[in-house]
């Protein structure tokens, strides 16, 4: 997913399970910032104070993607969750060992992740946290069918369109143009974007030769409606708490969104969904929700200048008592809780040990 969903429809359903303007647009940033965090090490300041940073995403053509221990620290725990072939605790599903990495939607796995961000709220950086979660969450209905590491089963061939949208000719002939053999075979990389349309219906072969089908929109909207039921029991403090999703007006405004805005460009598809924001398209309870929202992952006004006083990377910053309660700090605080979380607590549970 891109930031279009990531983003805006993170906001969406964080306003409309209960979220004031405010929160929500912390959940929302912190999900959408998951795909942006791409810097890591120390930050040092003036003072002799440091913090350290990790990241929870390196840019296409990365060659730490090539390097399986530094991939796995990514992609695994920040994007392509492993399913564990839907099998509850120690399970292991039929086969090898990758059988249990490839990434599904709504996992037992997934559910864990879930309950851990309910069950750790009350931390100074809970919000974030479960905005980051709410990211990995909706990627494993992206993503599924796809592995965080390097493997065939990643291989995509004989891609082609099912629906009628006339944004690709023909996919195969896209990603070929893409010069497909030089991009590994890690997630979704063979595939590009195509995981990512909210337009589109398409099919492929995996790299075990097995016909996959896909409908973006019809799994889009099962993500918002799950992540909706997730973000009221985290208001409810309860990760067994019995709530709807979406409501229909809602979702069907929602799936009308996916389906009709057919950009390849996810920051065109943002620009519209943040107009349909403020226009008012979605209401919580009765009170549409019309806000001007936006996002800025760089410059003097994105969370990191507001905590470092700098938009650009520094051998050293000049310390302020604000870092400490800053959002961009708090971020960088959950994410390193939730990859603790999920590859040091709950990956274990299902006999998965693999970064």
């Amino acid at each position: 997913m891109q930031i279009d969903f990531h983003h805006a429809v993170t906001y969406v359903t964080a306003r409309i399970a209960g979220f004031p303007h405010e929160d929500a647009e912390i959940i929302a940033y912190s999900a959408q910032y998951v795909d942006d965090a791409t810097c890591s090490g120390p930050v040092c300041f003036n003072n002799g104070a440091r913090y350290h940073r990790i990241s929870s995403a390196h840019v296409m053509w990365d060659p730490k993607n090539l390097v399986d221990g530094d991939n796995r620290e990514v992609w695994l725990p920040f994007h392509f969750l492993p399913g564990n072939g839907n099998l509850e605790g120690d399970a292991t599903p039929e086969g090898k060992f990758i059988n249990k990495l490839i990434c599904l939607p709504d996992s037992p796995v997934a559910k864990d992740m879930v309950k851990a961000a309910i069950c750790d709220r009350d931390k100074p950086y809970g919000l974030h946290r479960l905005g980051i979660v709410m990211h990995v969450y909706a990627d494993t209905w992206a993503h599924q069918q796809f592995a965080g590491v390097l493997h065939e089963v990643n291989e995509v061939e004989k891609a082609r369109e099912t629906g009628k949208t006339g944004v690709f000719k023909n996919l195969d002939t896209f990603l070929g143009d893409l010069l497909d053999d030089a991009i590994p075979a890690l997630g979704h990389g063979r595939a590009n974007i195509l995981p990512d349309m909210p337009f589109l219906s398409w099919q492929y072969k995996n790299g075990r030769k097995e016909p996959v089908s896909r409908n973006n929109t019809e799994e889009f909207c099962k993500a918002a409606d799950r992540m909706c039921v997730a973000m009221k029991q985290y208001l409810a403090g309860d990760p067994e708490a019995k709530v709807t999703g979406l409501d229909e007006a809602n979702l069907a405004a929602m799936k009308q969104l996916f389906k009709s805005i057919r950009e390849k460009d996810g920051n065109k598809r943002h620009k519209q969904w943040l107009n349909a924001i403020s226009d008012g398209t979605f209401k919580a309870g009765d009170t549409p929700i019309a806000e001007e929202l936006v996002y800025n992952d760089k410059g003097r006004n994105s969370w990191k200048a507001e905590a470092l006083g700098s938009a650009v990377e520094l051998p050293e910053y000049e310390y302020n008592d604000g870092f400490l309660t800053s959002n961009w700090k708090r971020f960088h605080d959950a994410l390193q809780m939730h990859r603790l979380t999920v590859s040091h607590e709950i990956l274990p549970k299902y006999g998965i040990c693999a970064a």
